[in-house]
């Protein structure tokens, strides 16, 4: 059976890859080997179906990539027609003198249907229509593609950066972040394949041009000093015979240059071009209701085709009132049915009527409604299961789900987001539009409303779609309303991960530890600590930005402590320092070198008599002490983040705890750590002192 399995090139895909070797060849034979009437006729026909496929194709293409291989079928399409164009000459020249169906049916009947047999018609349309392909369509498609490879080429930037801050904010996975590079690198590819391919079609409309006049006085020629053929004759024939073949080329020729204007010059959409003509062009009754004033007000004028002009204007009209009705229809909605009186005095109270709180809540106002309702397709909703899924892989437990609900006291276009209840963050997304996040490097300012990062704070202005490319070119980091709220959310869960650890969430991650290693586990709780001193432990750990994926680490550190202390704080430090190499490397994720600041000897001198007369609380600093500390401390950490630096206070251990709490409030990005925590292998590095001038 294995002897007669068809070759591999033989076979669909085989044949698929043939297809274009296949196309060189017959185009290479068309311009060497001469070629009866109805072979043209086939090739001509085929054609002008080609370029009827190539301009469907474009109008319900949904973006410019989903047609990537249309500067290669631009190409072939033109070295097709120019070496019909060869094919045709030379039969038009060798059997011209025999009559206008010499060169076959097809150009017979555009040198006569089409221009009527009146040769001096025809060189006017074919001049009009060659104008009109190469000094409008065609140029006017190279240019916007010029532009758009440009505006390609220097948004690429912004757009990686936009890639990698929603793959770091969890928001993509690393699969759908490839998949976007790929596509940025692709468009830019596009254009500037459109743009030199737009260059062929030029050349294409200037050679049909060439080769219609050498035909016309070549076959003037032939016909009369080679046939003897009246001058008058000559002419008919063969400029009837030339046009017809210009025509039959310049027509698919403007085909396909419209279909070039139409994929480079739309505007990316999840719509094709018919759906965005219906849709916007015919989408406001008011605009229709007095275009038809105006056209019936000019078929009132005497003289005017009255006819004509007020039937337009009786058909506009009947779209602007079924325009409007849908309208109605759509925004009237349907009124809740009266309960009545007696209805609510009979309900009772009972224990259903208590809501829980939720842990966390997103409220959203009646238009932002769309980006989560999942009959609407609401893309907030997957990326709400991403931002939960990578918060369990990085900061080692699942964060209770995020209840949304709307909630028509909010602004349309805002929202808030709620921790037990209680608001924790708000802002605003512009649903349609696009926010131009202002990262500190940006070339210019754009127009439009300024506004705010809501996650960080960093000045932005909300763009719409057109402009969203030219944002990106400057430096802006472009994001749209759906991943504002989705960053925001993100932030805010990380940032409280130590009040969304409870109770319930610390047992799950034990009955979690214990399938993988329940050993490690069952002599720890409750018989060495209690569950709520773990729980602590954790949220201590949290709160100062400590992940707890290495659980294993933790619990073996707790049972090996327990029976010394089970103060949580000091079960916390010694945890620390179990973790100091993971600690490390989440602050310095690469080098070697850890660069630092550190106290003053005199300062911290001074904070150890304070520790020891106050205990760990810290209550006992003096208060002149504590501003000055506050002050040269804020001072440093905004010295090393001008230098690139991460903000890390290095401290004895008996310290860490106090300065921790301390600068907590006022510095929360500085990192205190301990001596003890640092690893043996990384190199201490000190860029700064706090308290040099106490």
């Amino acid at each position: 059976m294995n002897s007669l399995r068809m070759p591999a090139w033989l076979g669909p895909q085989g044949a698929r890859a043939l297809a274009a070797p296949i196309i060189i060849i017959m185009m290479l034979a068309m311009m060497v080997l001469p070629l009866p009437a109805f072979l043209l006729d086939m090739f001509f026909s085929f054609n002008i179906a080609l370029a009827i496929i190539v301009l469907l194709t474009s109008l319900y293409t949904v973006k410019p990539l989903d047609f990537m291989v249309f500067p290669t079928v631009l190409l072939v399409s033109t070295m097709l027609r120019l070496s019909l164009n060869v094919a045709s000459t030379r039969v038009v020249l060798a059997e011209g003198h025999t009559g206008p169906d010499a060169a076959g049916k097809v150009i017979e009947a555009f040198g006569h249907f089409l221009i009527g047999g009146n040769y001096t018609v025809g060189i006017v349309v074919f001049i009009i229509l060659t104008i009109i392909n190469f000094t409008v369509v065609t140029k006017g498609a190279g240019r916007i593609a010029e532009v758009g490879a440009r505006f390609a080429l220097d948004a690429m930037p912004g757009k990686q950066m936009a890639i990698d801050a929603d793959l770091n904010a969890g928001l993509i996975g690393e699969q759908e972040a490839r998949r976007r590079r790929t596509e940025v690198s692709q468009e830019a590819e596009f254009y500037g394949a459109m743009d030199g391919a737009s260059k062929y079609v030029r050349g294409d409309a200037i050679a049909g041009i060439v080769i219609t006049v050498v035909n016309i006085v070549g076959g003037l020629l032939v016909g009369i000093l080679q046939h003897d053929m009246p001058v008058a004759d000559a002419l008919k024939n063969y400029t009837l015979l030339a046009i017809g073949d210009g025509l039959v080329a310049q027509i698919p020729s403007l085909i396909i240059s419209v279909a070039a204007g139409v994929v480079v010059s739309r505007v990316a959409s999840e719509q094709d071009i018919g759906e965005q003509l219906t849709g916007q062009l015919f989408a406001k009754p008011q605009v229709l209701y007095i275009t038809a004033g105006i056209i019936g007000g000019m078929g009132l004028i005497p003289g005017m085709p009255h006819i004509a002009f007020l039937l337009l204007a009786g058909a506009l009209g009947g779209v602007a009132y079924a325009v409007s009705k849908r309208e109605r229809k759509a925004v009237a909605e349907p009124e809740a049915p009266a309960v009545p009186a007696a209805a609510l005095e009979s309900e009772e109270a009972t224990w259903q009527d208590i809501v829980p709180v939720d842990t966390l809540g997103l409220e959203v106002g009646y238009r932002l409604i769309p980006l989560v309702d999942k009959a609407q397709g609401g893309e907030l909703l997957r990326r709400i299961k991403g931002i939960r899924k990578k918060f369990a892989q990085e900061v080692g437990f699942l964060s209770p789900p995020v209840h949304i609900r709307d909630n028509l006291e909010l602004k349309p276009t805002g929202y808030r987001i709620t921790l037990k209840g209680v608001e924790v963050g708000s802002g605003e997304a512009q649903t349609g539009q696009f926010l131009a996040i202002n990262p500190g490097m940006v070339s210019g300012m754009l127009p439009g409303p300024a506004t705010t990062d809501p996650a960080f704070g960093l000045p932005a202005v909300w763009v719409d779609a057109a402009t969203r490319d030219h944002a990106q070119a400057m430096g802006y980091t472009v994001v749209d309303a759906g991943t504002v709220i989705a960053t925001h959310l993100n932030h805010l869960i990380t940032t409280h991960a130590a009040e969304l650890l409870g109770r319930q969430e610390v047992q799950q991650l034990i009955e979690h530890l214990t399938k993988e290693s329940p050993k490690l586990i069952e002599d720890l709780v409750p018989k060495t600590i209690s569950l709520s001193t773990l729980q602590k432990v954790l949220q201590n750990l949290l709160l100062e930005g400590v992940h707890i994926r290495d659980m294993r680490t933790i619990v073996e550190t707790l049972a090996e402590s327990a029976g010394q202390t089970q103060d949580p704080n000091e079960l916390t430090a010694m945890v620390r320092v179990a973790l100091g190499r993971a600690i490390v490397q989440q602050i310095f994720p690469s080098g070697s070198d850890l660069s630092v600041m550190t106290l003053d000897n005199k300062l911290e001198r001074l904070l150890m008599q304070a520790l020891q007369a106050s205990g760990p609380d810290g209550a006992g600093i003096e208060p002149g002490l504590a501003d000055t500390i506050a002050a040269q401390a804020e001072l440093a950490v905004r010295q090393q983040e001008q230098m690139g630096l991460a903000p890390v206070l290095l401290v004895p251990g008996p310290l860490r705890i106090l300065l921790s709490r301390f600068l907590r409030r006022t510095l929360p990005q500085l990192k205190v750590l301990s001596h003890a925590e640092l690893p043996d292998s990384r190199t201490i590095r000190v860029t700064s002192l706090v308290g040099g001038q106490i």
